[in-house]
């Protein structure tokens, strides 16, 4: 008789074709098959990307009525237009997250119920005031909740960057605690992982009774097999690289900036590759163009996430002063490839990043991190040694946040949990 924990892992999001949530829901996915017997339920719009990869038959797909179906599209065509952030995704999208929510307990409770699984994990959406119904018919059965993730505020110095990313819709966040389901859904939880620092003394101060239940895993990871050393550059030239969106918040206009500084103390000591798309891209360029740095840069536009190793194994150094990041999974790819990283100390990214491993900068004002950034540049240049040195430790970090890694933890939760409730395992 098998002894593997039978897992119904809950993801609404769940796709190895898409960037961010979806495709590290399904690389925890993947590992977590590895050591257990899990079924999975998520929506059916990620049916062909899983079949593709190998999808098996414990996969329940869960559809959705026509007129949902037709809303969806909407808010795709509209999150999709790169003026619209992921705040509003997650106001409009809520109706289409309410009825998948609604249609897994009809699928799912009975079964639940008759203790057909051993551990039930709602993983997928992140955000941490959404509720899931299936917790109901955990009577009997551990439910363990997230990682969850959000909440981080604007940083006071960035209000003009705050404005463009619809930071007013944060005052809605009050009105979480009316939808129904909410409270119960932390009430029920036997384990809450948090995604980040920030979320987890947040959730720890909207549940003070659940408290003990919290505790913190990144959302974020990378496969084992990105875990590849980049290739050391004997050139004068130093190589930057910055990998995300186009978007104010992510900060390549101060990094143009901060070029523009180090063009005019050393000229030709830089090259900057800007991998990634969005709104902003035009008017970069056009930066780029005015500050005489633009022989000095190269926009690549969009690159599939797969196809993103060949420019982490040709860089040097890696910059990332985004204000406002909840994970930045771009800045463990960049660890994986052994590269040292510049990032704001702040968020996700200003956990990831140690001091061994790369260099914190301020998000005190735009000038600050501008000026801090140029001067981080400026020190891994001067001290190639240093480089090596981060470089090593950033790989070795890196492992920490395999997939792999999180699942073995995620399993010794699960025994804990099945421990306490049964007295086996």
């Amino acid at each position: 008789m098998s002894n593997r924990v039978r897992l119904l892992l809950v993801m609404s999001e769940c796709n190895p074709e898409w960037a961010s949530v979806p495709r590290f829901a399904y690389g925890i996915y993947n590992a977590l098959q590895k050591n257990a017997d899990v079924t999975l339920v998520t929506h059916v719009r990620n049916r062909p990307a899983l079949m593709r990869a190998g999808g098996t038959d414990k996969i329940i797909f869960i559809d959705e009525s026509r007129a949902l179906k037709k809303y969806y599209e909407l808010i795709w065509r509209l999150t999709m237009d790169e003026r619209v952030n992921w705040a509003l995704l997650n106001i409009f999208g809520y109706p289409v997250y309410a009825e998948f929510d609604a249609r897994v307990y009809q699928r799912m409770q009975c079964a639940v119920r008759g203790g057909a699984y051993d551990v039930v994990h709602a993983y997928t959406p992140v955000n941490p005031r959404y509720p899931y119904a299936i917790a109901e018919a955990c009577e009997r059965t551990p439910f363990v909740l997230g990682p969850v993730n959000g909440g981080l505020p604007y940083p006071p110095g960035f209000a003009n960057i705050a404005r463009t990313e619809f930071a007013f819709l944060h005052t809605l966040r009050p009105l979480s605690h009316l939808m129904p389901g909410y409270r119960r859904t932390y009430a029920r939880a036997k384990k809450i992982f948090a995604g980040s620092a920030f979320t987890y003394q947040l959730i720890r101060r909207m549940f003070p009774n659940y408290a003990a239940q919290v505790e913190l895993l990144h959302d974020t990871g990378i496969s084992a097999e990105a875990i590849v050393p980049h290739h050391l550059t004997d050139t004068k030239t130093l190589q930057l690289l910055f990998v995300g969106r186009l978007v104010p918040l992510k900060g390549v206009a101060m990094l143009l900036d901060a070029l523009h500084v180090l063009e005019r103390e050393t000229p030709g000591k830089f090259n900057l590759t800007v991998v990634g798309d969005g709104q902003e891209r035009r008017a970069l360029e056009q930066q780029a163009q005015t500050l005489g740095i633009s022989e000095r840069v190269r926009f690549t536009g969009w690159v599939a996430p797969h196809e993103t190793v060949s420019f982490y194994q040709n860089a040097d150094i890696f910059c990332f002063p985004s204000i406002r990041e909840y994970g930045g999974a771009v800045v463990l790819e960049a660890m994986a490839a052994g590269l040292p990283c510049i990032v704001p100390a702040y968020g996700g990214i200003g956990e990831f990043v140690t001091t061994e491993t790369g260099i914190q900068i301020s998000i005190a004002s735009r000038e600050r991190l501008t000026r801090e950034l140029a001067d981080g540049i400026r020190q891994l240049a001067q001290d190639p040694a240093r480089r090596a040195r981060m470089g090593h430790a950033a790989i070795q970090r890196a492992r920490e946040f395999t997939w792999d890694a999180k699942a073995e933890h995620l399993m010794q939760v699960y025994d804990t949990l099945l421990f306490t409730a049964n007295g086996t395992r």
